[in-house]
């Protein structure tokens, strides 16, 4: 039996509560290639490297057909665009959603998400065991995108079901072959039409009826470069409600896991909120919600750390361990909540950053501040707690708490 490796392990899915230890191998060799002909880039900074490269792509339909991903949900999307196609839909995109069009549109959400926060919080009044991933890290954030959106309450069961099996259903490990995950990545193929055909038929109502939200914006675009095609605005529209929340819930998830694993850390919050935001910062350092990137590729064959990377070879970005390389980052895998120069690659750099990172920011650091406040003497039920298969938003199911109660 030919031995896996460090990549390979740590794409298994019983090694998701943990692919650390396989991260630290990994760097080991900061460039490796792998058996199927692509190349894993784990070190900080060939990482931020290779996310500025003018040589390396973003766009998996400019990979040779033999490393093309059968039904790419992600392709078409501007988080798999290169400039000038890129800049050009991201412009029209940000015009709804930031300065200088919408200067205060994150501002002007805080006190929504303040009263959501509160209203789930007041609703575990009298439980004595939570589960923080459905009863407040999921209603949150998907709750304030699709109100950024425009996307109505009532569908948000529907919607979440499509997200969650098309995720299930990629797999870059050795497990893809596995019969039960080739049937969800069968599956998957369905959801993503589902959820394409919910997002046209939406798009196609705010344009006979404007409404409320940045989807009827972009509809409507009257901007100097007009609006997007039907099928970049159908694309980006289920990029901005997946993305929109599925980081989210797991950044929540993390913080809270990491402060009940780490008391001193969840005593110092406590007592000294003003570190929420450098905490925050940490949290996402330490468990990136976006533990892998899969769409990159070199356009030319290209040197990095000692290795050529030959033109066509598809590229993964290991953004999880680049983020607890000890080379950048002291003692990485401990929390520090004041470490300095925290430049952490969880909302990824260069043209790819990821412009929803404010909306983000400031609904952990709301929803981590009340909890803190609230919640009375929370203890995990289970640790590791259950993981969900997707390996590139890498998040808890489920997070099982005990609870003493929760204060006014």
């Amino acid at each position: 039996m030919v031995e896996e490796t460090p990549w390979q392990q740590a794409l298994r899915y019983a090694n998701r509560a943990h692919p650390y230890p396989f991260y630290e191998e990994l760097r080991k060799t900061p460039v490796a290639r792998q058996p199927d002909g692509s190349y894993v880039v784990s070190t900080y900074r060939e990482v931020v490297r290779l996310l500025h490269h003018l040589q390396v792509t973003s766009d998996p339909r400019k990979r040779p057909a033999e490393y093309r991903l059968p039904n790419n949900p992600f392709e078409g999307m501007i988080i798999a665009q290169d400039p000038p196609e890129h800049d050009l839909d991201r412009r029209r995109m940000m015009r709804h959603f930031g300065p200088p069009e919408c200067p205060h549109m994150v501002a002007d959400f805080e006190p929504e998400i303040r009263r959501l926060t509160a209203e789930l919080l007041d609703r575990m009044k009298g439980k004595a065991r939570i589960d923080l991933v459905d009863e407040f890290a999921f209603p949150l954030p998907v709750t304030i995108i699709c109100k950024v959106l425009g996307i109505p309450l009532q569908s948000i069961p529907r919607f979440h079901d499509w997200i969650e099996n098309a995720l299930d259903g990629v797999d870059f490990g050795p497990e893809a072959s596995d019969p039960e995950q080739r049937r969800r990545a069968e599956r998957a193929v369905g959801e993503v039409a589902a959820l394409r055909q919910f997002m046209a038929d939406l798009l196609d109502r705010y344009a006979e009826q404007p409404g409320p939200g940045m989807l009827s914006g972009m509809v409507h675009d009257d901007g100097p470069e007009g609006r997007m095609s039907q099928e970049a605005l159908v694309k980006n529209a289920m990029l901005l409600l997946f993305a929109g929340h599925e980081t989210s819930v797991n950044l929540i998830s993390h913080s809270v896991l990491t402060m009940l694993r780490h008391p001193q850390v969840y005593e110092r919050l406590r007592d000294r909120p003003e570190l929420i935001v450098p905490g925050v910062e940490e949290f996402l350092r330490l468990e990136s919600s976006v533990q892998i990137w899969h769409t990159r590729a070199a356009l030319e064959d290209i040197d990095v750390a000692g290795t050529t990377i030959p033109k066509g070879a598809p590229i993964f970005l290991a953004y999880g361990s680049a983020n607890r390389d000890p080379e950048r980052f002291e003692n990485p895998d401990e929390p520090d909540l004041e470490r300095p120069d925290n430049q952490h690659v969880g909302f990824s750099q260069s043209i790819h950053y990821c412009f929803g990172a404010p909306l983000a920011r400031l609904e952990v650091q709301i929803a981590l501040s009340e909890f803190l406040r609230r919640v009375q003497n929370p203890r995990l039920v289970e640790d590791p707690p259950p993981y969900r298969r997707n390996q590139i938003f890498r998040g808890p199911r489920h997070l099982l708490i005990d609870i003493d109660g929760i204060r006014d």
